[in-house]
């Protein structure tokens, strides 16, 4: 089930952010990542929030917030506004849950503030220099001629074609929901994706060696544009961490498999940031994790 996320909205120097704040408890960021915005976890912030404070921002650029034309809008950029929000919210110590640039934001604010975040969870991460991804460059080399309403439309339907292995499961409008605020502003998506640049964590694989908190990484199988082998690669690196590999999904595993994905991070935080000891102790290697039985007439 999915429910409405209501925005505030916050000034940071690079314009005003919008973003979710819920719930009570210890606090858990969620970080989404291009091109979607903070309604990516529009079921999972209800979830976690049963327990935790949720802040939820659409990136500066994304969703509701600005989209300054002038804005520095690159990865190490962004993780810096995040950390403006949580400066002002008066957030210390955080758990952080990225997907795709949200995960590479989190990775790079766990690595700068040491202590400071508590937990992981990266779905679908960019990371290391395995970013942007060959689709995300032939977008940034779209002619300035190219740049209107209807080729965005026609770019992101294809992005999400690809990225969501099971688009017929998805409620009617979300898709819509994602493309919508890039068909207002044609040119702010196009700034947002030549802004990915796979700078902030190339050649930082020892310091990821170094990071002293739990993690999860969960990871589409199918995943067309960041390739799962990534998610092992990235267990390596990260020590006290496990891996789910999701059979049949693709990029956007939020959308693919709600009722696996929302457990696993609500659990995970609830265990291993909360404290709530279950008995039993933590896998090791990466875990298949069963979805459920194939819908007739699913490939």
């Amino acid at each position: 089930m999915s429910l409405p996320l209501d925005r505030k909205r916050i000034g940071l120097t690079a314009g005003e952010m919008a973003y979710v704040d819920m719930g009570e408890g210890p606090p858990v960021l969620l970080l989404h990542g291009f091109p979607t915005s903070a309604d990516l976890w529009r079921r999972e912030a209800w979830l976690i929030a049963q327990r935790m404070r949720v802040i939820v921002p659409d990136l500066i650029g994304y969703g509701q917030s600005d989209k300054p034309v002038d804005a520095d809008l690159t990865e190490p950029a962004q993780a810096g506004y995040v950390r403006e929000l949580l400066d002002l919210l008066g957030v210390d110590d955080v758990a952080i849950v990225g997907h795709g640039i949200g995960g590479a934001l989190a990775q790079m604010l766990a690595l700068d503030a040491p202590g400071r975040v508590k937990a992981l969870v990266l779905l679908d991460s960019a990371c290391f220099d395995a970013w942007p991804a060959e689709g995300v460059r032939m977008i940034q080399a779209v002619l300035p001629e190219q740049e209107t309403a209807p080729i965005v439309g026609e770019i992101l339907r294809a992005a999400f074609a690809l990225g969501i292995a099971h688009e017929h499961r998805i409620e009617d409008g979300v898709v819509d929901g994602y493309i919508d605020p890039w068909k207002q502003d044609p040119a702010a998506f196009f700034r947002a994706v030549r802004s990915l640049t796979g700078k902030g964590l190339a050649g930082r694989d020892a310091e990821l060696a170094g990071l002293d908190v739990p993690a999860l990484i969960i990871w589409g199988e199918d995943d067309p544009y960041l390739p799962s082998e990534l998610a092992e690669r990235l267990g390596d690196a990260i020590p006290f961490s496990t891996v789910a590999l999701l059979p049949g999904c693709s990029h956007y595993v939020t959308e693919d498999a709600p009722q696996t994905v929302g457990p696993l991070v609500y659990e995970f935080l609830r265990l291993r940031y909360l404290g709530e000891s279950h008995g039993h102790g933590p896998p090791t290697g990466p875990v298949r994790v069963f979805l459920e039985r194939p819908d007739v007439g699913d490939d």
